[in-house]
């Protein structure tokens, strides 16, 4: 059996999906399905479907069976969520929690981190001096990773995944949370014109650069390490830092008369922004990682016909 907590968000219901790709359909999907997601999961084989608090309680009381994997993707992914205590709930205590009873049953545990612990270091290499939080969700992703550090020495495997930008199918019910691509696409179905953030943070227009990176692409990397047993914490990210400039002009191009135009950049995001994510993979290559990624051009055009 395997659990997928956020089993209907974005990467959770495409790992899903991956998995019954392979041949797994002994699945316990940990979410609490709302209208706006329920269609990811409606093609999806699974046996159970729990909420996180159910599975809490199921674990304290020994009532869950035997488990091969967790694959954590579920917590609170808003970079502006302001609740202490609703994030540490959230991002800290259940996945502690989690990661606990991994140990104690030897478990394989494969869980979602993030890019946004770099804050703005340039060198984004998984060393502690490179983490610099700027937000609430960024600190409770760090403070997890901190906790993971500590056990690793533990005789299961413990799998840490930095995800950088991460854009696909399914991600159309996180509203402003949802990637750079989605918003830009939105935006030209709707209106044939693209708004991107002015000269801020030291960027000149739509030069904010990120490294983007297909939901496919995020999903083969979480099969690969239920295949092989790597325990530590990597980034997973395609090495490559795309301005939205670039973003916007490779979309555009099936627009006929589209546009692009520059907007002031909110001053209650220069606080908590990154302008530049470009992930050092030499950690994932090093363990054994071969597999080529998406490039841009071709994720965008699968975008589009996805959604």
């Amino acid at each position: 059996m395997i659990i997928v907590t956020g089993g209907a968000g974005f990467i959770g219901s495409n790992l899903i999906e991956g998995l019954n790709k392979i041949g797994i359909e002994d699945i316990i999907l940990v979410d609490d399905v709302k209208t706006a997601n329920r269609k990811n999961i409606k093609n999806l084989i699974y046996k159970k479907q729990y909420s996180i608090k159910e599975l809490i309680r199921r674990i304290n009381k020994n009532q869950i069976g035997n488990i091969d994997c967790i694959f954590h993707q579920g917590a609170c992914s808003n970079t502006l969520e302001s609740r202490v205590d609703y994030i540490l709930e959230n991002n800290f205590y259940y996945s502690k929690k989690l990661l606990d009873f991994s140990i104690k049953k030897n478990i394989k545990f494969i869980y979602a981190s993030s890019a946004s612990v770099y804050g703005r270091s340039i060198d984004t290499t998984e060393k502690i001096e490179n983490e610099n939080p700027l937000n609430l969700y960024a600190i409770s992703k760090l403070l997890f990773d901190n906790y993971v550090r500590s056990k690793l020495n533990s005789k299961n495997q413990i799998t840490g995944l930095r995800y950088f930008n991460v854009y696909g199918k399914n991600e159309s019910h996180k509203n402003n949370m949802a990637s750079v691509i989605f918003h830009f696409s939105e935006q030209l179905k709707n209106t044939n014109e693209v708004k991107i953030f002015g000269n801020s943070l030291g960027y000149k227009n739509g030069e904010h650069k990120r490294d983007f990176i297909h939901v496919d692409d995020v999903i083969s990397v979480n099969l690969w390490f239920l295949k092989v047993k790597k325990s530590g914490i990597f980034n997973v990210g395609t090495g490559k830092a795309v301005s939205f400039n670039k973003v916007a002009k490779i979309l555009s191009k099936d627009f006929t008369k589209s546009k692009i135009s520059y907007i002031p950049f909110p001053k209650k995001l220069l606080k908590f922004y990154q302008p530049y994510t470009k992930a050092k993979i030499n950690s994932l290559k090093t363990i054994g990682y071969k597999k080529k990624f998406i490039n841009l051009k071709e994720g965008v055009s699968k975008y589009f016909y996805e959604n």
